[in-house]
């Protein structure tokens, strides 16, 4: 089920906020988590019981870590559990030292989420790059060439990263676990969220898991939330979309065309991503939530360093707090930050999608990132006006978004080759032009780039809601709605992810 749906906006949120405010005030989670289950379980019913195994597992680490919870849970990590102590909240780590127990507990979480993430997201990868290996080899008589394929999970990526952060925050006594499993559970999956967050720490939302209210006003700015996100995603994100899918599948490209399907593709992402989290956000206000910003105008960014600080943020930021930081940040001299940070961002790219485009593109962003930190500047252009740093960092990220897009390295090649005019443009190309250039698809090209660049973001515009802005969130709904109701096109593209 996705957000930009009629089964969702006229079904499944009304009957959602129906149940939600009528039940009483300490069932609202048991509604929320079951309903989060049915909207999780709608495609496939069995990735249910894998959220609920990874959500399991990180409710009884969270416990174990504290010393708290059933008997035989310290037993299975060599502990006492101090089963009389389920007051609640729990009490919090003490002492200089994490122990021996509590760090089997840390290591049990971590290795069960990386593991599930790791089998169901990059074993089929792992497999083809092992065959594809030995066929270079001249050994192909050795290929697994596995009859089956592991299917992935919807929102594996997101809600593993999620779920570890409430072990993580606790073994490192930045937060205090949940007694209630309950409650837990509907940390992990409340639906606003889940497949394609954005990543909500533990920390951040958990006092507001033990208590928070519920006003018109946070419930009208979600309303608003909602329904600018899901403008942009049918308005601005879908059109973009085709302009990009007519581009990528093209076998003959000239310059301009291939320059115009990657400068479609850069905003449908944009759009796209975006769009989700503020409709996440939003459905989090109405559900009295308050999550943070994933999304800060990143293509205003006039360097790859405030790009990653601007995209992305509950990503970019969880990378450098669990990942970055962990490996010694940039606490060892320059030339272990610059081997960290081309780490980090190679597994981000892998943690996007189980294939070399995806390295590379974390490569390019790594090395990007490792020259900007070696010059000591705030860009690699930086003597330039910020309008051309702002137009050169955009340059920069679309050619890595080839790369993200591109099905394998050999066709984001070959679209290299179109941008730089090295490849053959033949005859039929005249026919796709008339598709890629009608003055709709133009247009929306257009608009999505005086949104990117001269309009508010969501956050700005929702947070003091005037008259003038809710008749233009309300007109850009309704023609959202109506247009949602011809469009066959409608992908979310992270839910791949």
């Amino acid at each position: 089920m996705v957000f930009s749906s009629h089964v969702f906006v006229f079904y499944f949120l009304p009957l959602t906020l129906l149940l939600y405010y009528t039940a009483p005030q300490r069932g609202r989670h048991l509604v929320l988590t079951l309903l989060s289950y049915l909207f999780y379980g709608w495609a496939n019913p069995l990735f249910v019981l894998l959220l609920l195994f990874s959500t399991l597992v990180d409710y009884l680490c969270g416990l174990a870590i504290v010393g708290s919870g059933p008997v035989w849970v310290a037993r299975l990590i060599g502990s006492r559990a101090r089963v009389a102590n389920w007051s609640y909240p729990l009490v919090p780590l003490k002492g200089n030292q994490p122990s021996r127990k509590q760090r089997i507990a840390l290591i049990i979480s971590i290795c069960t989420n990386l593991g599930l993430l790791g089998f169901f997201k990059y074993f089929n990868f792992g497999v083809e790059s092992y065959d594809a290996a030995l066929n270079t080899l001249g050994m192909g008589s050795l290929r697994l060439e596995l009859a089956f394929q592991i299917t992935l999970p919807l929102g594996i990526s997101f809600y593993t990263f999620q779920s570890m952060s409430y072990t993580i925050d606790i073994y490192r006594r930045q937060a205090t676990p949940l007694r209630n499993f309950i409650d837990f559970a509907c940390y992990v999956s409340m639906f606003p969220q889940l497949v394609a967050g954005p990543i909500i720490r533990f920390s951040e939302v958990a006092d507001q898991l033990r208590a928070r209210t519920c006003t018109v006003t946070k419930f009208a700015r979600g309303a608003a939330f909602f329904s600018v996100g899901l403008s942009k995603k049918i308005l601005l994100a879908n059109p973009c979309g085709q302009v990009a899918d007519l581009a990528f599948g093209a076998g003959s490209l000239s310059v301009l065309d291939a320059w115009y399907g990657l400068t479609a593709y850069a905003f449908q992402i944009y759009f796209d991503f975006s769009a989700y989290s503020d409709m996440a956000i939003g459905l989090g206000l109405m559900l009295g939530f308050v999550f943070p910003k994933n999304f800060d105008s990143p293509y205003q960014s006039a360097s790859i360093t405030e790009f990653w600080r601007r995209w992305h943020i509950s990503l970019s930021s969880w990378l450098r707090d669990y990942l970055y930081v962990p490996l010694g940040g940039s606490r060892h001299g320059p030339y272990r930050t610059y081997v960290n940070l081309l780490l980090v961002m190679l597994l981000g790219g892998l943690w996007h999608g189980a294939a070399w485009t995806f390295v590379a593109w974390g490569a390019l962003h790594g090395t990007l990132l490792a020259l900007e930190r070696a010059r000591g500047k705030t860009s690699l252009y930086d003597r330039l006006p910020r309008p051309f740093r702002i137009g050169t960092t955009f340059v920069l990220v679309a050619i890595g978004w080839v790369f993200f897009r591109a099905v394998d390295l050999s066709q984001a090649m070959r679209y290299f080759q179109s941008m730089i005019g090295l490849a053959a443009v033949e005859p039929s190309r005249a026919v796709l032009a008339g598709v890629l250039y009608q003055p709709y698809l133009v247009g929306t090209v257009v608009v999505a780039a005086f949104v990117t660049w001269n309009c508010p973001q969501t956050w700005d515009w929702t947070s003091r809601l005037t008259a003038q802005r809710i008749g233009i969130t309300l007109a850009a709904l309704v023609g959202a709605l109506a247009l949602l109701s011809t469009q066959a096109y409608n992908p979310f593209i992270y839910f791949i992810f």
